[in-house]
This record gives structure tokens, sequence and C-alpha cells, in this order.
């Protein structure tokens, strides 16, 4: 049996403990595709998690991934992730798929979820390729709680979407559209107008988010909630990217941070302690309450709203909207 291991960063306790879970089961869920089940080597429960959260995959090379969790959530013994193989892959999804093996124990974060699922009384899930992932235990949910939903799964072809028995299983309500054999879809037909209390679940490809996104900017607040794979584009000021000032209201010091460095990165030189991962604003791992000032948001992860609500920022990517911002660190 291989332990997997890797110097992961120094963050606090209860934000990012780390498990070590031996790979229990590891199979193809397409030919692009790989499905792990991971348990605990004690064979004790693991931390309970609600559809559509992720765990960190802590790899050798200080790699670390983040896959959403598409199990069961009331079985405690295992977590699963469907891992896609990257062509370009530096490593993290290759070793998963090609390295890993039955038996051998990696480093896993406990479950965080940014993509939890809102009551309401019926939704639409639009997965696009590996997006499948986090939505099958939130359709589980809806079904077994009376909600009316549907799901539109989008993929290249048959043969590299995963879970299609998962989903196949749902019946008509889900609807499969490989596009070999459908050509590419038009998202606003597919969306349509808005209906009365529905929420739009969707996770996929970023072309397919953004199309998604531009479509439904009209409709009610917080109607639509994305998980996005990659960082979205955002726009610098035309005058590029200034100084300024950050409070670390926990450690009582004030910093410089400079045009071309990050929060976190001014943070760590300085010899704090800040819990990080993507580096790129999409996994939530180093949100941050903001205590003064306002940010310029430039995350992938926080909704319009949340933003403007001003409550939290991502260190790794945002900056501030003036000369100081304060935060609680």
């Amino acid at each position: 049996m291989n332990t997997v291991m890797v110097d992961s960063p120094t963050v606090p306790e209860n934000r990012s403990t780390v498990l070590h879970l031996k790979v229990i089961g590891k199979k193809p869920a397409s030919s692009s595709v790989m499905v792990l089940d991971l348990a605990r080597t004690d064979g004790g429960d693991l931390p309970v998690w609600e559809p559509g959260a992720h765990v960190d995959v802590l790899l050798p090379g200080s790699l670390v991934r983040h896959y959403s969790l598409c199990g069961e959530p009331r079985d405690r013994t295992r977590y699963r992730i469907g891992v896609l193989l990257d062509p370009n892959s530096r490593g993290g999804s290759k070793a998963l798929h090609e390295t890993v093996a039955l038996g051998d124990v990696l480093e896993i974060r406990e479950p965080r979820n940014n993509f939890a699922l809102q009551p309401s009384p019926r939704y639409h899930f639009i997965a696009g390729g590996i997006g499948i992932t986090p939505l099958l235990p939130m359709i589980r949910h809806a079904q077994e709680n009376g909600a009316d939903w549907h799901l539109t799964y989008l993929g290249r072809s048959l043969t590299t979407m995963g879970f299609l028995d998962e989903v196949k299983a749902f019946g008509d309500r889900a609807i499969i559209l490989p596009e070999d054999e459908v050509g590419m879809q038009d998202i606003t037909a597919i969306i349509g107008s808005p209906a009365e209390e529905q929420l739009v679940y969707a996770c996929g490809p970023g072309g397919l988010l953004n199309a998604i996104e531009s479509h439904m900017s009209s409709w009610p607040a917080g109607s639509l909630k994305l998980e996005r794979f990659v960082p979205k584009d955002v726009a610098i000021p035309a005058s590029g990217d200034q100084p300024f000032k950050v409070d670390l209201t926990v450690s009582k010091i004030q910093l410089t941070v400079p045009a071309d460095k990050s929060i976190l990165d001014v943070v760590e030189a300085a010899g704090v302690t800040a819990p990080y991962s993507c580096r790129e604003g999409t996994c939530g791992t180093c949100e941050t309450r903001i205590t003064a000032g306002r940010a310029d948001h430039r995350d992938s992860l926080l909704s319009k709203e949340e933003q403007e609500a001003n409550e939290y920022v991502m260190i790794c990517v945002s900056r501030a909207a003036g000369t100081t911002l304060g935060i609680e660190l």
C-alpha cells in the first residue's frame, strides 16, 4: 500500500483538516472520467457533507486539485469523486488516472461547500461534461424532497460523458445532448424564460457558464447558481492595478500590496497564516471576512449579489476598490 503525501500549506486546523483516505474503489465512468471511492483507513465515519460540496486532493509536487463529491451524503463510509483526465495535465488528473491504485492512501482536505443547494420548489440543473458531478447529489436530494426538477446534460460525445447510467435512471426528466450527435445547442432555447420560484444550477466549461450567465442577466436576483472549474475573465482597470493598504485586524498590522502582488502574497511574506489552495479565485479556501473598505472582487465564486454585499473577499485574486481594505486576519 502506498501513501501519497505532499507538503501542504500551513492553514488553521479548523479551516482545513487533512484526512488520510484509502482508495477502496477505482473504475472508469467514461473514456475520460475515472471514479474514485475513498474511505477512512480505520473504517470509521467520514465528516458530514451536503450536495454541492467538494474536497481538495493533495498530490505530490505540491499539487492541489479540487473535486466535487458525487456520491451519497448519507453514506458516511466513503467519498466518491469523478476525475476528468486533462490532456494537458501537469500531474494531477494524470496521477489519479494512471498512478494511484487501489489501497493507496491520499491526503484529502475536509469537504467545503460553496455551491450549496438552496430550498426551492423547482430546479433546472445544467451540466457540461464533468460538471455533472456536483449536480448528481443535488438531483437525488431534489427528487427525494418532492421538488419539480429537470436536467440538461451536454457533452462532446456519449463516450466522454461520465455517469450516463445514473443519469439515464432519472428517466425523461434528464435530457442528454451529445454534441457529435445533436450538434451545438442554443443555450437560450434550453433555459427559456424565467419560471416562478425556479433556481438554475449550472456547472461545466467556462464558455457554457458565460452563455448561461449572459442569458439570465435579467432574471430575478439569485436565480442562477454557478460553479466554475477555471477562473472567468475579469476586466482589469485601464490604468492598471494600483498599490493599496490592507489592514489585518486580528494580527493588528498594516501591509502594502504592490500592483504586481496579491493580498495573499503579501500576507504570506509577512508570516501571517492564511488558508489557500487554488490561487485563482475558484475554490473558496481563502475566503476572508471584510472589516472595512470595499473590495474589487475578481473571483469566479461569489455571486453578483454576494460581491455587492461586500462581506467576504477572496484574497488570492481580489484587491481593494479604494486605498485601504480591512480584513479579518
